[in-house]
């Protein structure tokens, strides 16, 4: 295929508007709009706690669950992913607390996963379509029931945050000062795990559980560029990802390709343009303090 016909094919807007009035459509991005709410709160912590590969290890993992919920029926994806996603999270947070030995243990658990996982989809007698899915994501995956029990988990997430967010805060910054101070760090860990467990598994119907990673962690590094403030930092990560989410959505109706490959060239480039802004202004700082 000539290139110039590749970048029409991917960038093509015929029929956008169309598409935006079907139902499956709306109920997508009223589900990536949760999804990339829950992302930005929870992402900022994710990056100060230093666990990005705990996450990637979680979101691999929800694949195994969806897969395995696959065998059984196309309408316990979801819940298969849920399960899978939390059960990693726990093995994480449980076995993984050290810091020194976090890697080691969600290498081990990830590679018996995505082994089983492998299994699974091999196991599958159905479309392909499916199987691709799970990697990817698929906007008719999402139906107005999914939208409702998806707002649900998400608020309940987002409460149990507020609930914990100052000592949560307080360990992800400083574990010693806070164990010190009689915070309990280990419980936390295992919280704020469940946590991530829950938004990684909401997360596949719509991403994939491949590009999960680049939900949670992206909005939230590049936010980190821009300021050091918490708050700020996750109003800036959910705007980023809203932006992403909603944009990949869009983006991707008209030549109906996957999400998560305009999802990540989104929040990439605003990846980018924060690191550039961040350096600039580094930079004038830099020169003002000379003075």
């Amino acid at each position: 295929m000539p290139p110039a016909e590749i970048i029409d094919r991917i960038f093509t807007f015929e029929g956008t508007g169309e598409l935006l009035g079907y139902g499956f459509v709306q109920s997508s991005l009223l589900a990536g709009a949760l999804l990339a709410l829950v992302a930005g709160a929870l992402g900022p912590l994710v990056v100060a706690r230093r666990v990005s590969f705990a996450v990637h290890g979680t979101s691999e993992l929800t694949f195994t669950g969806a897969a395995a919920a696959l065998l059984v029926s196309a309408s316990w994806v979801s819940a298969g992913a849920l399960i899978g996603a939390v059960t990693a999270a726990l093995v994480f947070g449980l076995l993984g607390l050290r810091e020194r030995e976090r890697d080691s243990v969600i290498g081990v658990v990830l590679s018996f996963g995505l082994g089983l996982g492998g299994l699974f989809l091999w196991l599958y007698p159905g479309r392909s379509s499916n199987q691709l899915s799970l990697l990817f994501g698929q906007i008719v995956a999402i139906g107005r029931d999914d939208v409702w029990l998806l707002a649900s988990a998400v608020l309940a997430v987002l409460v149990a945050l507020a609930l914990v967010w100052r000592p949560l805060l307080f360990a992800s910054m400083d574990p010693e000062v806070a164990l010190a101070r009689g915070v309990p760090v280990r419980a936390l860990s295992v919280v704020f795990a469940c946590l991530v467990g829950v938004a990684t598994g909401l997360a596949v119907p719509t991403v994939g559980a491949l590009l999960v990673l680049a939900l949670l962690i992206t909005p939230a590094a590049a936010a980190a560029q821009l300021t050091a403030n918490p708050v700020t930092a996750m109003l800036l990560a959910t705007v980023f990802a809203e932006v992403a989410v909603i944009g990949g959505i869009i983006l991707s109706l008209a030549p109906g390709a996957p999400i998560s490959a305009y999802v990540t060239a989104i929040i990439f480039v605003i990846y980018l343009g924060s690191r550039w802004i961040g350096a600039v202004r580094h930079r004038s700082g830099a020169r003002a303090a000379s003075r």
